[in-house]
C-alpha cells in the first residue's frame, strides 16, 4: 500500500502498556543500540521500584522508536533503574526524524507537567549500527552535560598488553592450581560480594541474591558467573552481563584467600583471552562516584592493567520548560 504524500512521516506518541510487551521486546531484538537490559522483562523485575512512563513512537502507524523511562514527580528519567536506556532506535531512523521525535516528547512533557529529562544514552560500544541521532537531537534541544563516567574497555581489535603486575597475578594463581569455571552458584558468590561490599562502602549489590538468580533464570545465555575456585571453594568471581558486541563485567569480587593469590587476574585472563576472546569489547565497568567526579584511581589502575582504556557513560539533563 502506497502512503499519500500527505500523510508521510507523520508520528506521534503512545505510553508504553503491559500489552505491548511482545512489539517492544520484537522492537529491542531488532533495533541498532539496544541490549538484553532494555527487554521487558530485565526492565520490569523490579517494576514496583518505579513509576514506568516508557514511550512509543509511531511513524505511519508503526514504531519507530522506543524511549524506556520512568518518573519521579517532575523529573522524568531514562532509565532510574538501568545503567543506560536512552532511545532505542532502528536502522530505519534518521537525524531529522529523531528531532522531529525529540520536539514531540518535549511537548508531551509539558503536557504531562514533566520540567526536566534525565537521559542515559546508550553507549557506542553496544551500537551495531552508528546510533547517536539522539546525540545530536539533546544538543539541538539544549541538554547539558549533568555526569561523565568512565568504563575501561578493551578493543578486541586494539590489544593493549597486561601490564608486568598482572603477569605476575596470573603465574601467582596458575602456580596455586586455581580452577576457573563457569558456574551458577551465585550464592556463594553473593557471600563473597555482600561482604566486600558491606565492609568497605557499607554497601549492598544493587541486585538481591534472588533478583539476580531470576533474571540469570530470564536470560541464561546473557547473566553469566565465572569463578575462582581452589578446590570446591569459590574465592573469586565475576559476573559477566553478555551482548551482541560486548562482555561487560556487573560483579567483580574476591575473598580474603582470592586477593591473596591473584584469583581475579586469573578469572580476566581467561575470559579476556579464550572464552570472550571474539567478542568486539571487553568492559570493565566504571570506577567513579559522584557522577564522575571522583575517579577511584586504584580501581581503574587495576582495569588498565590488562590494556583497558576509557568509554565514557553520559548522563545529560534537559529542561524541557
Amino acid at each position: 500500500m502506497t502512503i499519500p504524500a500527505n500523510c508521510q512521516d507523520k508520528f506521534e506518541l503512545i505510553p508504553y502498556s503491559p500489552m505491548m510487551k511482545k512489539e517492544w521486546d520484537k522492537f529491542i531484538t531488532l533495533s541498532k543500540n539496544a541490549t538484553f537490559l532494555l527487554m521487558r522483562d530485565y526492565m520490569d523485575y523490579h517494576a514496583e521500584r518505579f513509576s514506568d512512563l516508557s514511550l512509543v513512537f509511531l511513524r505511519n502507524g508503526a514504531i519507530y522508536a522506543l524511549l524506556p523511562a520512568c518518573r519521579y514527580g517532575d523529573t522524568i528519567y531514562s532509565h532510574a533503574g538501568l545503567t543506560y536506556a536512552g532511545m532505542i532506535m532502528n536502522a530505519k531512523c534518521t537525524a531529522s526524524g529523531i528531532l522531529d521525535i525529540f520536539a514531540l516528547l518535549q511537548d508531551h512533557l509539558r503536557q504531562e507537567g514533566i520540567r526536566n529529562l534525565i537521559y542515559k544514552p546508550i553507549p557506542h560500544i553496544y551500537h551495531s549500527l552508528p546510533a547517536e541521532e539522539d546525540l545530536y537531537a539533546l544538543f539541538r534541544s539544549g541538554a547539558t552535560l549533568s555526569a561523565r563516567n568512565i568504563a575501561s574497555v578493551i578493543s578486541r581489535r586494539h590489544r593493549i598488553k597486561f601490564r608486568d603486575i598482572r603477569k605476575s597475578g596470573i603465574r601467582k594463581a596458575t602456580k596455586s592450581g586455581l580452577n576457573i569455571c563457569e558456574s551458577s552458584d551465585f550464592k556463594s558468590f553473593w557471600k563473597i560480594l555482600s561482604d566486600n561490599l558491606d565492609n568497605k562502602y557499607g554497601a549492598s549489590p544493587v541486585h538481591s541474591i534472588d533478583e539476580i538468580e531470576k533474571l540469570s533464570g530470564l536470560f541464561p545465555s546473557n547473566i553469566r558467573l565465572f569463578g575462582a575456585f581452589l578446590g570446591n571453594e569459590m574465592i573469586a568471581g565475576v559476573v559477566i552481563f553478555l551482548s551482541s558486541r560486548v562482555a561487560h563485567c556487573q560483579y567483580i569480587s574476591a575473598n580474603t584467600t582470592g586477593k591473596s593469590m591473584g584469583a581475579l587476574d586469573l578469572i580476566f585472563d581467561r575470559l579476556i583471552n579464550y572464552i570472550f576472546a571474539d567478542i568486539e569489547y571487553f568492559d570493565f565497568g566504571t570506577s567513579n562516584e559522584n557522577g564522575g567526579k571522583i575517579l577511584n584511581s586504584s580501581l581503574i589502575y587495576q582495569k588498565e592493567g590488562f590494556g583497558a582504556r576509557a568509554v565514557c557513560y553520559d548522563t545529560y539533563e534537559l529542561n524541557v520548560f
